[in-house]
């Protein structure tokens, strides 16, 4: 299974259009490889590099496998159209939060899980509870990396 974004490379920068400094939308996410017995995924956003420890920035739950990725942007009601479900993310909202890390570089690790079953969670659920409706039902995962620093 392999994730990208024709927005940045693994381990490059993230273009600020996705980041609290530009725009603050979703960058474009491409995935493959995708296994034929997968019944939904899951897409993370987290930044392990946040002073306070993990902070999440996105939280995506019963993604479709037969989708090849998410646009640029993607919105509450396009996913909501895919029956994908959002959680919580630590900006105390749900939906997609850029990148906004107060100081250096930080890491941001998009991170799409496979699984053998839908998760029975409610829109608003946390990344802790996703994690844990996961258990016993990853088949596969993959991750891509960017990375932002915050020009002053």
């Amino acid at each position: 299974m392999k994730i990208s974004s024709p927005a940045f490379h693994d381990g490059g920068f993230i273009p600020s259009t996705y980041t609290c400094d530009g725009r603050d939308i979703s960058p474009e996410l491409v995935w493959e490889d995708i296994p034929s017995q997968a019944k939904s995924l899951v897409l993370l956003c987290e930044d392990p590099d946040a002073p306070m420890g993990l902070f999440v920035h996105w939280v995506v739950f019963n993604i479709p496998p037969s989708t090849s990725g998410l646009p640029q942007g993607v919105s509450s009601a396009e996913l909501t159209r895919l029956s994908a479900k959002q959680g919580r993310t630590d900006f105390g909202r749900i939906g997609y939060g850029g990148p906004c890390p107060p100081s250096a570089t930080h890491r941001y690790f998009f991170k799409l899980y496979a699984l053998d079953t839908l998760l029975s969670l409610p829109e608003g659920s946390t990344r802790i509870q996703v994690l844990k409706a996961m258990e016993g039902h990853i088949l596969s995962s993959a991750e891509l990396m960017g990375k932002y620093q915050r020009q002053r």
